[in-house]
């Protein structure tokens, strides 16, 4: 019979492993997280230099009589736009095959010369093979998410397209869930209520994560768990 105690000393040091495997994890995940200084320093830069501009004109860049036409759409640092996304992705591939091969031969002697008797020998050889093969596969893959979320301007080209970021984070009944979108937007783009459709943007990021009971009720746990269960039996 099995002490309780030993079996004790055993499985505690397997618990605590068990339990330290998933904090670092979590933070492997952490510094693998793509930042927005990681973003930026991605996107192409302009090497063109700035037109200078003498000090105390009146046509300098926001001033009052320079935006006398200009709408109330963002096209400066930290300006807030709305981003609509709208993306789905269909994808679809079926293969099917059928082969079919058959062989059959027949080699024998009927008569020779003179009254001999060849009825043994009319089936000398007779090799005969068939092969058949058919298959099919069909796979789908559907994915869709709809949102409309405000980010701001964090910086502006030098070509005047706008690198956009927006993020919102709700947090209900013990679940978290982050939505984060990047992209690279032209002012051209931006619809007269400030807005822009994820379809337009360039560079593209969204990333979309929860965290809470939900998410951790559908996580499988990690390799030492697995191991524990089906040695233990529990």
């Amino acid at each position: 019979m099995t002490n309780p105690r030993v079996m004790h000393v055993i499985i505690s040091p397997l618990l605590v492993l068990a339990l330290a495997v998933p904090l670092c994890a979590g933070d492997k995940r952490q510094k693998n997280a793509r930042t927005l200084q990681d973003y930026l320093a991605s996107l192409p830069q302009d090497s063109a230099k700035p037109q200078e501009r003498t000090a105390g004109s009146l046509w300098l860049d926001g001033a009052a009589l320079t935006d006398l036409a200009a709408d109330y759409k963002a096209h400066r640092l930290h300006d807030i736009i709305t981003v609509h996304i709208v993306e789905q992705t269909l994808a679809e591939a079926s293969a099917s095959v059928t082969s079919q091969r058959g062989f059959e031969a027949n080699s024998g002697v009927t008569a020779l010369a003179g009254k001999v008797n060849t009825s043994s020998l009319e089936s000398l050889f007779s090799p005969h093979s068939q092969s058949k093969l058919q298959g099919e596969g069909k796979t789908a893959s559907n994915s869709r998410l709809r949102t409309s979320l405000a980010g701001q301007v964090v910086s502006v080209l030098p070509n005047g397209s706008l690198v956009v970021q927006a993020e919102r984070q709700v947090a209900m009944n013990n679940e978290r869930q982050t939505v984060i979108v990047r992209g690279v937007v032209r002012a051209g783009d931006i619809s007269a209520n400030n807005a822009i459709v994820s379809t337009a943007m360039s560079n593209l990021e969204i990333e979309l994560k929860g965290k809470g009971v939900i998410t951790e009720s559908t996580r499988p746990p990690n390799w030492i768990v697995r191991i524990l269960l089906r040695v233990l039996g529990f």
